[in-house]
């Protein structure tokens, strides 16, 4: 089955899916982002967007932050990428402002570190979700499985830093891509 081809959105589009992007995923933006990118919007596919949201990971800065740039850029060029990072962050800044001053004023009562224990642990499980929901559309090999499941152990077990399991895991994956790519190859 083949995919349909992206839609191209126009600047206001740009800027309203990101903001959307920004406000619906405050305290954890990623799963969102690709909602609205590759499920609602239809502006990249599953591997498209996984490929951008990638590199994205590897390259100082949040890793939406850095996707958005580079989508903005590819469908707007300069303007995009200032445009998409503007809708991303705009409202949650205004947020922010808004819940400083709030914690400022009531941060030591009683109930709000269980409140910030809980979205916690929601903004974690949305992460988790989202990451199997794109290994389950993506079906990775499964040597690509297990180096996914080695980052995991190295981050969540082995408290590696992150850019030391980027450095290893991500040479063995693309040379794991590349050899399966090469017995395909007539």
């Amino acid at each position: 089955m083949s995919e349909a081809p992206p839609k191209i959105p126009g600047k206001l589009e740009l800027f309203l899916g990101y903001v959307k992007i920004g406000l619906l995923g405050f305290g954890g933006v990623g799963p969102w982002s690709r909602h609205v990118i590759v499920e609602e919007r239809k502006w990249l596919s599953e591997r498209d967007y996984a490929e951008v949201l990638g590199l994205g990971q590897i390259l100082p800065g949040p890793n939406v932050g850095n996707a958005s740039v580079m989508i903005g850029r590819r469908f707007h060029g300069l303007a995009g990428a200032l445009i998409a990072t503007a809708g991303l962050y705009i409202g949650p800044l205004c947020i922010l402002i808004i819940l400083s001053v709030l914690y400022e004023r009531f941060g030591t009562e009683p109930g709000v570190a269980p409140f910030m224990q809980g979205v916690a642990a929601a903004a974690a499980g949305m992460v988790i979700g989202t990451a199997l929901k794109m290994g389950q559309n993506l079906r990775p090999p499964p040597e690509l499985i297990v180096v996914g499941l080695l980052a995991v152990a190295g981050a969540a077990f082995l408290r590696l830093p992150l850019p030391l399991i980027v450095v290893v895991l991500a040479p063995l994956g693309i040379w794991l891509s590349l050899r399966r790519s090469w017995k395909r190859a007539p």
